[in-house]
Parts: structure tokens; sequence; C-alpha cells
């Protein structure tokens, strides 16, 4: 890939995606596949006049070597010097970029029931931290290919001519052209448009409908919003958190679930892949989880707490996304969501509440956010799904008809 169409890339996610500023601190989170790409990332940031950027590296066979080694008690230690590093954080709000390129199948084989306890031991001593920082960071999370990434989605390539085609599906679904930034500021007002008739609507509801059997009905709080595109922090700044992105997105109300959906796209959970599943919710909650491959790990996430098992997302995406237009199926959620309409098990998102500015956390959750320690998408549009959205005074107004916008 030419470095000046990587750089136009890096640019992008600095500038539009964190949108850094003067003064602030950065964080890259990344896997060794790209390395002059993260540097060039480093470069961008410090142009924008960052004040300091810190690189933090990942590397899956490690992450199997100490999940097979360690026991869970060292694990799931947080350790003074992390919690530290947590208050720290708390302190500046760095920008956050995480640069996604994992295997979807890096971590197969591993003790999931291991990893989840350990992750339950550590979360009650992070959670203050992450909600101190809660809507008040800029992030973006972006993606690079890697090379075993690569070769699953193009195996009859070659390792050069695999990574080659991804960055090429990255970088023309992330809608980096001659302009990428004027790009993406049209591509934010078309999104806003979307949902501010959305919120129009004043949706109580919404019913989707599939010939796979999909039928489910999921409630809406009264002060719930659907938001897309770009966000604004706590502290003002404008960012986009994810590139690419599609969706129009809100949070719904706890315990109003009723019916029985059918995933349409595997979904890579911790390094390990969940196949052909369907979930069944009964008063909020998914009472029955069943998966032709990855079982272990789809019961494993649903009940890693007591809100894991409760819709934290709902997202309209419709079929003919640049995403879905390119017939990749990338085994990686951020691009995966954002080719169908997707749910989310887990956390909701405060912001999508109106007013969220002048609320607590607290209060947003009696309104009824979820509240988790994890937040799943997992994909379920496909051409025949229809979504009609009822109104807060009974109307039946069609939002989806066979997989796109039926406005």
């Amino acid at each position: 890939m030419k470095k000046t169409v990587l750089r136009e890339y890096a640019r992008l996610i600095v500038r539009s995606g964190v949108n850094v500023q003067k003064g602030q601190e950065v964080i890259v989170y990344a896997d060794l596949d790209q390395p002059e790409f993260v540097a060039m990332v480093v470069d961008e940031a410090y142009k924008a006049k960052a004040k300091k950027v810190t690189v933090e590296w990942d590397y899956q066979p490690l992450e199997k070597l100490h999940s097979r080694y360690q026991s869970v008690s060292t694990m799931g230690k947080v350790e003074d010097w992390v919690a530290a590093r947590q208050e720290h954080y708390c302190q500046v709000l760095p920008c956050r970029i995480h640069l996604i390129s994992e295997d979807p199948d890096g971590l197969k084989g591993v003790r999931t029931d291991k990893i989840a306890k350990a992750r339950q031991m550590r979360y009650p001593i992070l959670k203050p931290y992450l909600e101190r920082r809660e809507n008040r960071e800029q992030w973006c999370i972006a993606a690079v290919p890697g090379v075993a990434w690569a070769k699953k989605l193009f195996p009859e390539l070659s390792r050069n001519q695999a990574v080659e085609k991804l960055w090429e599906a990255i970088l023309y679904t992330s809608r980096v052209d001659a302009d990428p930034v004027k790009a993406w500021e049209e591509h934010n007002a078309r999104l806003k448009a979307r949902c501010d008739y959305l919120n129009s609507l004043r949706i109580a509801s919404l019913h989707y409908r599939a010939d796979n059997g999909t039928d489910l009905t999921v409630g809406m709080m009264p002060e719930g919003r659907f938001c897309g595109g770009g966000e604004k922090s706590l502290q003002g700044i404008f960012f986009n958190p994810n590139i690419p992105t599609e969706e129009c997105f809100v949070s719904p109300k706890r315990g109003l679930a009723e019916g029985i959906v059918y995933a349409t796209k595997p979904l890579s959970y911790q390094g390990q892949l969940i196949e052909n599943f369907y979930i069944r919710f009964e008063k909020g909650r998914a009472v029955e989880a069943v998966a032709e491959k990855g079982q272990e790990a789809l019961t494993t996430m649903i009940s890693m707490d007591e809100g894991a098992a409760y819709l934290g997302e709902c997202a309209l995406v419709p079929e003919d996304s640049p995403i879905a237009q390119s017939g990749i199926l990338f085994y990686n959620t951020l691009f995966d969501e954002n080719a169908a309409c997707h749910l989310a098990l887990g956390n909701g998102y405060a912001d999508t509440i109106d007013n969220f500015e002048n609320r607590t956390l607290e209060e947003c959750r009696a309104l009824g956010l979820n509240d988790s320690m994890i937040h799943v998408d997992f994909m379920i549009g496909c051409k025949t799904m229809d979504i009609d959205a009822i109104t807060e005074d009974g109307k039946t107004v069609p939002i989806f008809r066979k997989g796109t916008w039926a406005f």
C-alpha cells in the first residue's frame, strides 16, 4: 500500500478520529502487525501538538501463554502500579487509539472460564476508574491488517497479497479517499439526519422480524435518543469513536425485550469464534442461548455478570452500507457490525440518554440503562429483515424493509 495513502489514514485517525488537542496525552494500543503504520500515527499525533504519545503493544501468542500458565488469582490481581496508572488516566484523560488487527481465531483453545474468572476479579477494582472517565475521553477504534486475519479472509492469496487486499478493504470502508476528513464530515451529517428523524418519532419499542425466525420486540427509554457517527466528550471535543461506522444506535430499556433473535454473522469474542447462534429473551433477559460453534464462549459471555444477559444497544445499519456492499465477511466486530443491524449484550451507553451531561451514571441506570462489565455486539441484520417502530402514541412506523431504510 502506498505510504501517501497510509499517511492520509493515519491523519484521519488522529484528526477526525480522536481529534487530538494541543497538550493532550495519547495512548496507542496495537498488535505487532503494522509497526510502520503505528509510527505514522504517533508522528501525526505529535504534529497535532500532543504532549506525549505512548504505545502499548499486544501479542496474542503471549496472551495464550499467560492464560495457560498463570493461576486465576495471579491473572485476576490488580497490582498497585496498575491502579496508580488508572488514577493517572483519570487525571489527564488521554486520547485512546485502538488499532485492531488480531487473528479471529488467535485465542482458540484457551480456557474461557479461567479468563472470565480473572476478569470478574479485576473488574470491581477497575470499574470506579472507568466510570470516572465515562464520556470524558476521546477514543477511536480503527483497524490495520494482521497476517493471520488477512489469510483467514483471503486464504487463496499469498501472505503479502492477502495483507494488501485487506488494506484495500479497510481503507475503502473507512472512506480514505482524496479528502477523507471532508468525507467524514459529510458522512456524519447524513447519520445525524437519520438520527434526528428517528428521535422525532418518540419510539416506545422496536419490533424485529426476519424469515430466519427472528421475532423480537425491544422496549426503549422515553429519555433515550439515537446517536450515530461523531460525538462530543463532556469536555466539549468532537471525535469519531469508530472508523468505519454506519450505525444509528440507541440503548434500550433494561428488562423490556421479548422474543427470539438469530445471529446472521459469526461473532469473534475474546479471540474465539461463535457461529450460527440464537438468543431468546424473556422480560429483557437472555434465558436461552444456543450456538452450533463456540457454545462455551457464548455461555461464558452472557454469564459474566448480572447485566451481561440484558441488552445494552440496538443499532440500525442498512444492507447497502459500504461494508455490506464489499461482500467481505471480516470476522471482526468493528466491520461486521457496520454491515448489518446488530444488538449488544451488556453495558448501555449513557450518552444515548437525553441530557446525560447533567445526570449521574446512577440516575441513568435508574432510568433503565443496563450496567455490565461487557459490551458485545452481535449481528442480526439480513436482506429479509423488517423493523417497525411503535411510537409512544401507539402508531406503527416502518423503519426497515427488506434489510434497508424504509424512509
